[in-house]
């Protein structure tokens, strides 16, 4: 990816409308919709699409801010205005700003369009409402790309950003395509600009028991001050001075936050723990600090302590008002300490409490389907997908328990839709690759793997699907190979052993096969896994 940094009189002449100190009253989110659709724009291109918010009318020209990376590689853009008109956009007015990720650009037009209002950023706290808007892209169950409008909070408001100038965190369900979208205060005026939603990329998800999914709220965007800040920095003429530069003090408990998003977002577990727990010591009463770093001791393995977070989420979020949010996090731990009956019945109250809370209808599917009750879990990964049908976490879950059902046809056809969604998502070519393979089509099923493993060269588990497939078409070498690889990554993976002493045994590799099998045997027995523990047992007195 290529960086333009050289600004060269990149702003020259940009008037934006600034709101005049005066007192602001809250909009309803529907006020806001209006608003906000009157100023965002599509911007499309063949291969893809973004969004963008209208800043400046100067003349018939108009400035549309966006994210760079929605820009970013010189090619034919259009912008489609509210009224639908399609505009041509000159790639060479693009203005890309530095080390940010900013650009604007320009379009002309005598039609008139509104110019959004600019809010503070500064001033975007921890549990105000915020807005999202954009035009999430064209996939198979929404062929054009539709005006969006989600709602959500503030999560972190950073003073020291992240790469690419990102400070603001929000819980919005964002979707791919309102990359470079305004986000709105609850006055309608934009505060920041949407540039990263949730990667997806560290769900680890079994084929036969969905572990719990939760979107990680991690949406990151860039505060609008940023842009008015550099703006001035480049001496261009924005026609507002900028709010004043904030003087350095001593990190602040969003700073830990946004730090310990992008490390859980990377898969340090460890590191993310850490600087959850430094936001907390600064903030005691950071409601979502405690169930983030619930989700992150969950996934380090440590259920017990990630418990004690979620519950004391809980109890901060109920504090707060946000009783759903509080019994539905109160149905994750329940399904942590495997008390599925008790998480059903929290998520059938939270649902209760928001009949649209897709989040909720999906750990319920995750609790029913643990109870071995596929075709409920089904129904209601169904219901989440009726209300969100860009749901990727939904299509995996449901993929995963029609595949679980025996209906490996309709897995396929869900972890299609999820990579139509994200064609990046290493997860669903494994799990297709899974499915594939239950159906004996080995080459398409290792086609899948090598897709995964591009995406993600240090996935154990594909590594460990692949050596199955390979297995399957008596490339027993390449399928110890495969093995090996895995158990190079994860030590623990006890199957791979298995697996791997199956193979030397087919190979008559009697002694190193019975090595692999017990090293299986003991993690079995340490992970608490008595019936495979016995079956290998019994196979390894049988050699």
């Amino acid at each position: 990816m290529k960086f333009d940094y050289a600004l060269a009189s990149a702003l020259m002449g940009v008037s934006i409308a600034f709101v005049q100190p005066q007192i602001a009253i809250a909009l309803s989110s529907t006020e806001v919709s209006k608003v906000a659709k009157a100023i965002t724009v599509l911007i499309d291109n063949p291969s893809g699409s973004g969004t963008g918010v209208i800043i400046q009318r100067e003349g018939d020209t108009y400035t549309v801010l966006t994210a760079k990376h929605v820009i970013e590689t010189e090619d034919k853009y259009e912008i489609v205005t509210p009224d639908g008109q399609r505009y041509p956009l000159d790639y060479k007015t693009v203005k890309k700003l530095p080390e940010v990720d900013l650009a604007v650009v320009q379009f002309t037009s005598n039609q008139s369009y509104t110019v959004a209002k600019i809010g503070n950023s500064d001033e975007a706290i921890e549990g105000a409402t915020a807005y999202v808007a954009g035009f999430p892209k064209a996939t198979a169950v929404i062929s054009n790309s539709i005006y969006n409008f989600v709602a959500g909070q503030i999560t972190a408001n950073a003073s020291k950003p992240l790469r690419d100038g990102y400070a603001l965190v929000y819980s919005n369900d964002t979707l791919p395509g309102m990359s470079g979208g305004p986000v709105l205060n609850d006055k309608g005026e934009v505060v920041g600009i949407h540039g990263m939603g949730d990667t997806m990329e560290n769900f680890q998800i079994s084929d036969q028991n969905p572990n719990i999914i939760i979107k990680t709220g991690f949406n990151l965007g860039v505060p609008i001050n940023t842009f008015l800040r550099l703006s001035a920095n480049t001496k261009t003429d924005v026609g507002v001075s900028p709010p004043a530069t904030p003087t350095a003090t001593a990190p602040k408990a969003d700073d830990f936050f946004i730090q310990a998003e992008d490390k859980y977002d990377k898969g340090d577990y460890q590191g993310a723990i850490a600087d959850y727990t430094r936001a907390i010591n600064i903030n005691p009463n950071l409601a979502q600090a405690y169930y983030r770093l619930g989700l992150s001791r969950s996934k380090s393995g440590n259920n017990q302590k990630a418990v004690e977070d979620l519950q004391k989420a809980t109890e901060l979020f109920a504090a707060q008002g946000k009783k759903a949010d509080a019994i539905r996090i109160q149905g994750v731990a329940r399904s942590l300490l495997k008390d599925y009956k008790g998480a059903i019945a929290a998520l059938t109250e939270a649902i209760r409490l928001n009949v649209k809370d897709t989040l909720a209808y999906n750990n319920r599917g995750n609790a029913r389907s643990n109870l071995g009750d596929l075709q409920g879990a089904i129904a209601d990964y169904s219901q989440a997908l009726n209300i969100n049908p860009n749901y990727i976490q939904a299509y995996i879950n449901r993929g995963n328990t029609r595949s679980a059902s025996g209906d490996k046809h309709g897995a396929i056809a869900d972890y299609n839709q999820a990579l139509k969604l994200n064609p990046n998502y290493a997860l669903a070519y494994n799990n297709r690759g899974i499915a594939r393979t239950a159906l004996g089509d080995l080459q398409g099923a290792i086609s899948d793997y090598n897709e995964a493993l591009k995406i993600n060269p240090n996935y154990a588990n594909v590594y460990y699907s692949r050596g199955i497939a390979r297995s399957n078409l008596e490339d027993l070498q390449g399928a110890i190979s495969d093995y090996n690889q895995a158990l190079k990554i994860n030590p623990n993976l006890a199957q791979a052993y298995y697996s791997k002493g199956i193979v030397r045994a087919a190979l008559g590799d009697k002694q190193w096969a019975i090595a692999d099998l017990q090293k299986a045997a003991n993690l079995f027995q340490e992970q608490g896994k008595t019936e495979d523990y016995q079956k290998v047992l019994e196979l390894i007195k049988k050699l």
